[in-house]
């Protein structure tokens, strides 16, 4: 297994490698530091030496990728490329373009919390509700349960997430004033701004995950295990329990851990709607502000997530079935 690890580690490095070029390539070919000037100062009515100062300012003056001005290893590490793309590797994501947003490291790191807050509950929750949701329909298949569940799991997936926003927020903050509609405090006072928001997100993503979870357990019923089971005398439940849950879990984990980037980058869309100063709202407050910068360190640490988050699955099959072997 250790082999294996160290094996899909390079293959990582080398998929965020081409990930960091393909951006930087995007960013600072289509648009030049100059345009990222003239976007942040207001137009194209900057003058030269405003667009110059705000290039001095954040680095942006030097070569893209070698700087002939210097003799040895400074010609390559002297440039725009070495201190805004490759530094992205040692976490180094250095100053946000426009001239509030600050370091982003310390931006991150704070609003990384909130995100966490939101979403590992939420991520805890999904899998308990979608697996339980699931096994209650097959239990009672081919009744008139498990047709309007499955009629309900439709119509949950079918529907946009804004639309639980928009019905939830007027309906339970403002009718019924249950939960505050948008906003964030630090501490336990946390939990009142987080429990609409999380329960709406549940609800969006529930048909979804409890339908394709469903078809798998019913996938399992249909095995000779199964009917062994059966015949042997062991109760509905015990069989879906013991065997289908366990032998459909390497599919679940696969689509329930998928999720798990978004448990440290945040919701884009709920996070923005409820006034959640985490990483989802960071990324869109960047885009509205054209702040290339943060978009690239959030592009890279979304790569970097995606690809530890499919390690971690793989590790985790061994765990589900232990006849997968990492070699």
């Amino acid at each position: 297994m250790f082999a294996y690890i160290v094996r899909r580690t390079l293959y990582g490095v080398l998929i965020l490698l081409g990930v960091n070029l393909a951006t930087f390539f995007l960013f600072f070919t289509v648009n030049t530091p100059d345009d990222m000037a003239r976007l942040n100062l207001g137009g194209k009515r900057v003058t030269q030496a405003a667009i110059e100062k705000w290039k001095a300012e954040r680095g942006y003056d030097k070569p893209l990728y070698y700087n002939a001005a210097h003799p040895g290893a400074d010609a390559l590490t002297d440039t725009i490329f070495f201190e805004r793309s490759l530094s992205l590797f040692a976490l180094d994501f250095g100053r946000a373009d426009s001239e509030s947003s600050g370091d982003i490291g310390h931006e991150v790191a704070t609003r990384m919390g909130v995100s966490l807050q939101m979403a590992l509950p939420l991520f805890v929750l999904q899998v308990i509700a979608s697996t339980a949701f699931a096994l209650l329909l097959v239990m009672f298949r081919a009744t008139r349960l498990d047709f309007w569940g499955v009629v309900a799991c439709v119509l949950m997936l079918s529907i946009s997430s804004l639309f639980y926003i928009i019905v939830g927020q007027f309906l339970f903050s403002r009718v019924m004033r249950l939960a505050p509609m948008s906003g964030y405090a630090p501490g336990f006072d946390a939990v009142k701004f987080l429990v609409l928001p999380i329960a709406l997100s549940l609800l969006a993503r529930l048909g979804g995950e409890a339908r394709l979870y469903r078809a798998m357990f019913l996938e399992e019923t249909a095995k000779d295990y199964v009917r062994t089971a059966r015949a042997k005398g062991l109760g509905e439940y015990t069989v879906l329990a013991r065997h289908v849950l366990r032998n459909a879990l390497i599919p679940i984990v696969t689509s329930a851990g998928s999720y798990l980037p978004y448990v440290f980058l945040g919701s884009l869309v709920f996070e923005s709607f409820f006034g959640l100063p985490g990483l989802g709202a960071y990324v869109i407050e960047a885009i509205g502000r054209q702040d290339f910068a943060i978009v690239r360190t959030m592009v890279f640490l979304g790569a970097l997530l995606y690809i530890a988050t499919f390690v971690v699955i793989d590790i985790a099959y061994t765990w589900a079935d232990p006849r997968v072997r990492l070699a």
